[in-house]
């Protein structure tokens, strides 16, 4: 019913006390201030503004309506605020890998949401075979993720070598079973070390389990058990565990690229981004 653009005129004159100042206020010519204030009082049928002073002034129906008329400029310049000056160019959403997130990750994503401010950048972190499978349920435009093997549909992949570690201090190698610090079940080197210590024949319990790297380090350099983890992760607690110890040799897993058709500039970039950073990397 009412018209932010005649709320804004009526307004207006009554703050000025005149519709001239109004109009320059306003950048409108006087006429079309006057017009709009007749629109106002023809839609509520009541006078507003009382000409006939020197100085124009609400009625007594003009103050009652003033009041509303200023709360509800409010709200719509908050709202065209919140829904147009405030709104993000898109949403791009990044899905990586625990492991990556925290050691590699931090100062390209700092970088990119200062290059593109108006892009809202989510990022959500956490184990391979989950991640790929909300890639593949729509919920990443972009995804940075460890898997087996190569895959047709990505757009780059890198060699992650793998490794046994140890604690250097305190070796777990010789206890039996063997205990073992673990990323939590549906991980990726969770799978790969229980099933080559099953192939071998390894007696084996789970010492430690934790979804975060940075425990899992931790709990193998304080001798809680032995772990497979990527060879560039290795830190002076730990000791690799070569050949000689025994263990099953195994392969590593790779570092897949992929990203959605149709990505905006800011998504292309964010991928160029993240396939140097992978390119480039010592493995």
């Amino acid at each position: 019913m009412f018209d932010p653009v005649l709320l804004r005129s009526f307004v207006a004159v009554v703050d000025c006390g005149n519709f001239t100042r109004a109009a320059e206020r306003l950048h409108l010519t006087q006429s079309t201030v006057s017009q709009q204030i007749r629109r106002l009082e023809e839609g509520v049928a009541c006078q507003l503004l009382d000409r006939d002073q020197r100085r124009v002034v609400a009625t007594a129906e003009g103050e009652r309506l003033l009041a509303y008329a200023r709360r509800i400029l409010a709200l719509h310049e908050e709202a065209a605020d919140v829904l147009i000056n405030q709104q993000s160019d898109a949403v791009l959403r990044l899905g990586v890998p625990e492991d990556f997130a925290a050691e590699r990750l931090m100062p390209l994503l700092s970088a990119f949401v200062q290059t593109y401010p108006r892009v809202r950048l989510e990022v959500t972190s956490g184990l391979g075979p989950e991640l790929q499978r909300q890639y593949r349920g729509g919920e990443f435009d972009v995804l940075l993720v460890k898997q087996m093997g190569e895959s047709d549909d990505c757009l780059a992949s890198w060699p992650e070598p793998l490794c046994w570690v140890d604690s250097r201090h305190t070796p777990s190698l010789g206890r039996d079973p063997l205990p073992l610090v673990a990323f939590p079940v549906g991980g990726l080197y969770r799978n790969e070390m229980l099933q080559h210590l099953e192939v071998g024949g390894w007696r084996w319990r789970i010492g430690y389990s934790s979804a975060s790297l940075a425990s899992v380090c931790s709990a193998v350099a304080a001798g809680l058990g032995i772990s497979l983890l990527p060879r560039r992760v290795v830190q002076a607690g730990h000791v690799v565990l070569g050949a000689d110890s025994g263990l099953p040799r195994v392969q590593g897993v790779r570092l897949a690229l992929y990203g959605r058709a149709g990505l905006g500039a800011a998504g292309q970039s964010l991928q160029r981004q993240l396939f140097d950073l992978c390119a480039n990397s010592p493995a």
